[in-house]
């Protein structure tokens, strides 16, 4: 088969490294890619928002499957655009994407089919939504609309913060995606990623993962893009599980059939888990970032079938299978973010990686034959052990070996699980 990736993050390389396995694979190609991808694809120098030289790439060589990683291609209508010339895509329609490109339009489809999600309203204008704000009293939730490149939230503790962050949207913080902003109650519990393949049709649960948001040690600081996560999430049980699908995928999905947006590709669920049960917080519409690397270490079954039997409708065809081994990433970002940061740091050295460990390249680019940071999430260091204590240590004996002076982490990452694997040996 020949296969086409569209992007260039730390997710778009894990991928890569799964897909580079499959014995189906022929010819792969990435665009844009990353030195990183490099070692699985051949790079193609495409402009990703030109959907007309995608499409004429995907003609040229023939292409069989197109798998497109990042969000924003998606809410642009890339997938669309592709199957118009008869082309198979995992990902979702422009429609079926806004379950992403917009926070309100999911929250519209929860209220319509009964999924357990957090009280809401939608604003587009300040002064409505700060009345909201003050009759509601915090902590409360503020969110842009629309796509914000993961910053666009802000879990406000004060009614002061949660005005200003009306503020930030309104006044262009996040451009047109804060032109609209929903307010939502704030939900207490612990936070779980859950992902799961859909066709329109059939449902196939992948896995679940613990993302850590912000910048600072202890979950403390601004809400970043993700600064590490681990596989699974202890917090997301059988029960817990087998209650998010009934209860959050499923009415989902024929949510969306019925309103005329069959989706097609991966649910990224965001869930608290709260005295009640699994809540929805956000729908992603791609694999997570960092969470996608953890999952590909852990995915033991040939990744290309799962994804082709999205793109065809045939995934009650299909079965994955999973290692019980857990898998921790740790983010190594540039100084500075998520502010403004320095690029085209040079990245000394990158260690070579053992059997369960792989370094994965999330914002890097050449310059003058050098490897440099060109991103704010740069690296993703990444490794599985017996527990998540021994996948944790791993991680951060392998990253302690990388050279770049621009780089920092968080050195905690994994702490929850951790904590819970301490308290269970001692029981």
């Amino acid at each position: 088969m020949k296969v086409l990736l569209i992007g260039s993050g730390g997710r778009e390389h894990a991928l890569a490294w799964k897909l580079a396995q499959s014995p189906l694979l022929s010819e792969f190609y990435a665009a844009p890619g990353n030195p990183g991808i490099a070692e699985h694809a051949v790079l193609a120098p495409l402009n990703i928002d030109d959907h007309e030289t995608v499409a004429a790439f995907c003609r040229e060589k023939a292409i069989d499957l197109v798998v497109v990683g990042p969000e924003a291609p998606l809410v642009a209508g890339l997938a669309d655009r592709l199957r118009a010339d008869g082309l198979a895509v995992f990902g979702p329609s422009a429609g079926a994407a806004q379950l992403e490109g917009s926070k309100g339009f999911t929250k519209d489809i929860c209220a319509r089919y009964g999924i357990p999600t957090g009280a809401y309203q939608r604003f587009n204008n300040a002064p409505k939504a700060k009345a909201y704000i003050r009759a509601q009293g915090a902590p409360i939730v503020v969110k842009a609309d629309g796509l914000a490149a993961g910053k666009g939230v802000t879990v406000a503790m004060t009614l002061d913060e949660a005005l200003a962050a009306v503020d930030d949207c309104f006044e262009g913080a996040y451009g047109a995606a804060g032109a609209e902003v929903v307010v939502e109650a704030y939900l207490e519990g612990e936070e779980a990623s859950f992902f799961c393949l859909c066709d329109g049709k059939h449902a196939l649960p992948l896995a679940t993962a613990q993302d850590h948001k912000r910048v600072g040690e202890g979950d403390t600081g601004v809400n970043t893009g993700g600064m590490g996560a681990y596989s699974p999430a202890p917090v997301m049980t059988a029960e817990m599980v087998e209650r998010t699908m009934k209860e959050i995928i499923e009415p989902t999905i024929r949510g969306m059939a019925e309103s005329g947006y069959p989706f097609s590709g991966v649910f990224f669920a965001g869930l608290m888990i709260t005295e009640k049960g699994p809540e929805l917080i956000e729908y992603n519409v791609r694999f997570g970032d960092p969470e996608c690397q953890v999952l590909m270490m852990r995915l033991k079954s040939d990744l290309l079938p799962l994804l082709l039997a999205t793109a065809h409708g045939t995934l009650d065809q299909v079965s994955a299978e999973w290692s019980d081994d857990p898998a921790l990433t740790v983010v190594m970002a540039s100084k500075g973010y998520p502010g403004a940061y320095e690029k085209n740091t040079p990245i000394e050295f990158l260690p070579e990686a053992g059997e369960g460990e792989k370094v994965f390249h999330a914002g890097t680019g050449m310059k003058d034959g050098v490897l440099v940071a060109t991103g704010g999430r740069v690296l993703n260091v990444t490794a599985s052990g017996g527990t998540v204590a021994e996948a944790k240590g791993r991680a951060y004996a392998l990253l302690d070996r990388v050279r770049w002076e621009n780089g920092f982490c968080r050195r905690d990452i994994g702490w929850r699980a951790t904590e819970r694997e301490k308290a269970s040996d001692k029981a």
